[in-house]
């Protein structure tokens, strides 16, 4: 299904509020008019638009909604990943950064150590070797990396500091680790 197509079936209240009980649970028509506190006949309307358009199919006991299209929506309208490369020798370490790094934003972290790092050492890079930074100005540098993202700023900067990656102390924080640019 398209994502245009998936909107379309949203669009209406009373669909959504329809997919919403269907969503914690409603299966059967009285459920789901329960649910929703629709009447019956905008329900059965609600109901047949859905299934017309897809989004649920009946099942034994009544009704189940579609809930793998929601997925598939999603990955059909993501973006493209970027096509300019980092610069990584390694198409290892590209691919991994590439994964975690769109358009200059943090839009995750890998949740294995050894993965996490490689991705920090990246974002690292934005200090520069042998100068010291308030934490208000690492703050705002890291705020530049996560806008949007589901990792906050303080997270980054615990994990650089956790990682040897940026030092501290007295409320200054400098670079201590991660790859240098050696073309520079």
């Amino acid at each position: 299904m398209e994502p245009a197509e998936l909107v379309g079936l949203l669009a209406e209240p009373e669909r959504l509020r329809v997919v919403a009980a269907m969503v914690l649970g409603a299966r059967t028509h009285a459920q789901i008019a329960e649910r929703s506190g629709l009447d019956p006949k905008a329900v059965a309307a609600a109901l047949r638009r859905l299934h017309t358009g897809g989004l649920i199919e009946d099942a034994p006991g009544g009704y189940v909604l579609r809930t793998a299209l929601f997925k598939e929506a999603a990955r059909a309208a993501a973006p493209a990943p970027a096509d300019e490369p980092y610069g990584y020798v390694d198409p290892k370490v590209e691919w991994l950064v590439r994964a975690f790094v769109r358009n200059g934003r943090l839009i995750g972290l890998p949740a294995q150590r050894g993965r996490r790092r490689i991705v920090l050492e990246h974002l690292v890079s934005t200090f520069e070797p042998g100068v010291r930074y308030p934490e208000r100005e690492v703050d705002a540098m890291l705020r530049a990396w996560t806008d949007d993202s589901p990792v906050d700023y303080v997270t980054v900067r615990r994990y650089l500091v956790d990682e040897s990656l940026l030092d501290r102390d007295g409320g200054e924080y400098w670079r201590s680790g991660g790859w240098l640019d050696s073309a520079q």
